[in-house]
């Protein structure tokens, strides 16, 4: 059997294909891993809410990393350190004051799975209600009382770099900031200094597996710190150009089990 590796895996456009689901293949492969003795987690930006469907597909016992390393926890034992590092609250207001209204179409914090929306919007609505979350709509400013864990700016595409620009030039030293490239015009605000790689590392330490045994899988732009952390950092074939040439290897994309291939072809399941 191969040394024990941690397999670290992205959920959209990189373990889900673009219908949102797991394959067979790339599911009946992380099996086999699982059965040979190497350990598989999950790394996303999503909330917990929306990812414990895919945790428990695959049967899962690790701790999950979610908001992008904002949120580590483990979902089956309560005894296990949980790590949540949310923005201060007198952060997002700052932000959210200075944004002209012409700027953006909506702000959204989540406060771990409780969700706070500005403008009611269905189709926004859409996308936050999986899990079933605690849903408030209306003024952040009156109704959001805690740090959240995470601040999401629905805005126009032209208005993005601005806002982007504002944010590096004004909050550099208290918040990081991502654009999302799907489904819409949207830029991820969360504490400074936190990514994947800081959760990842969290959960490979608690594991004992050293960073030369972490096999990590991604395809945009929140993957890559965790991409470049893993001692074998893989970028999925529909991956953006920047991830691709940082990892170590580039597979095939989410709709052809490039997560399959891969394990299969390096771990010889």
């Amino acid at each position: 059997m191969a040394q024990q590796h941690l397999i670290v895996l992205d959920l959209d456009g990189t373990l889900l294909t673009d219908e949102k689901v797991i394959s067979d293949k790339t599911k009946a492969t992380l099996q086999k891993a699982r059965e040979a003795g190497h350990e598989v987690m999950i790394a996303t930006g999503r909330p917990y809410r929306a990812s414990k469907l895919f945790y428990h597909e695959l049967g899962l016992h690790t701790p999950i990393v979610n908001f992008n390393g904002a949120f580590v926890h483990h979902p089956l034992d309560q005894n296990w350190k949980t790590v949540h590092k949310p923005i201060d609250l007198k952060v997002v207001q700052e932000v959210v004051e200075s944004l002209n209204r012409e700027q953006f179409e909506n702000l959204i914090a989540e406060v771990m799975d409780d969700v706070y929306v500005q403008y009611h919007d269905e189709k926004l609505l859409n996308i936050f209600s999986m899990g079933d979350p605690k849903v408030t709509t209306g003024d952040l400013h009156q109704y959001l009382k805690d740090n959240p864990t995470s601040l999401l700016i629905q805005a126009k595409e032209s208005s993005v770099p601005g806002i982007r620009q504002y944010l590096a030039d004004t909050k550099a030293e208290l918040i990081d900031h991502r654009r999302w490239g799907d489904p819409f015009p949207v830029i991820e605000i969360v504490r400074h200094g936190l990514n994947k790689a800081v959760g990842l590392s969290h959960v490979a330490k608690d594991l004992g597996i050293p960073r030369d045994r972490i096999i990590a899988f991604g395809d945009e732009d929140n993957d890559l710190e965790m991409i470049e952390y893993a001692g074998v950092g893989v970028a999925m074939g529909n991956g953006i150009s920047q991830l691709k040439n940082i990892a170590n290897e580039v597979t095939t994309t989410n709709n052809e089990d490039g997560i399959a291939e891969f394990l299969i072809d390096r771990l010889h399941i």
